[in-house]
């Protein structure tokens, strides 16, 4: 037992500098099962649950946070842009067109179904300005900064 290579060993390819190591066969080694879908053996419930992961630029200007994701494919009313001070939130479902059998494919990589992605926001925005704007599937999201160094004046008044 003490000669036998471990799992990291066997995955890396490293071999044990011993004078007993003994070469393992290959069948010893079984290779996992590869899944081509992710859903193929997820349960029903599995299935609802699982989402995308939506893909995201963001950047800042000097009075803003910009945030910059590829929604081709999905109507603008079907996505739902949350925000927060600190946070912002985007979900989507791209419907698939059923006109195609499944067993008439020879490639199927494009992602279809429920994605979403919640970002946390390195600097405090200003909810009320935030603007979003979609161009040929590239939603561009505007999140004004708050400006901390503003200061107002308040008048005293008397009853």
């Amino acid at each position: 037992m003490a000669n036998r290579r471990s799992f990291f060993e066997r995955l890396t390819g490293g071999v044990r500098i011993d004078d007993n190591f003994e070469e393992e066969s290959p069948r010893d080694f079984q290779r996992p099962a590869i899944r081509t879908n992710p859903n193929q053996n997820a349960t029903e419930w599995e299935q609802e649950e699982l989402e995308g992961e939506l893909t995201v630029d963001m950047y800042q200007t000097p009075d803003s946070i910009v945030v910059k994701t590829m929604a081709a494919g999905v109507k603008p009313d079907d996505l739902d842009i949350s925000i927060s001070r600190d946070a912002i939130t985007i979900r989507g479902k791209r419907e698939s067109s059923r006109e195609v059998n499944e067993q008439d494919y020879y490639c199927k990589e494009l992602y279809w179904g429920a994605f979403s992605r919640t970002l946390a926001l390195p600097d405090e925005i200003d909810v009320e300005q935030a603007q979003a704007v979609e161009k040929h599937g590239l939603v561009i999201i505007t999140l004004p900064k708050i400006n901390k160094d503003r200061q107002a004046k308040l008048k005293v008044k008397s009853n």
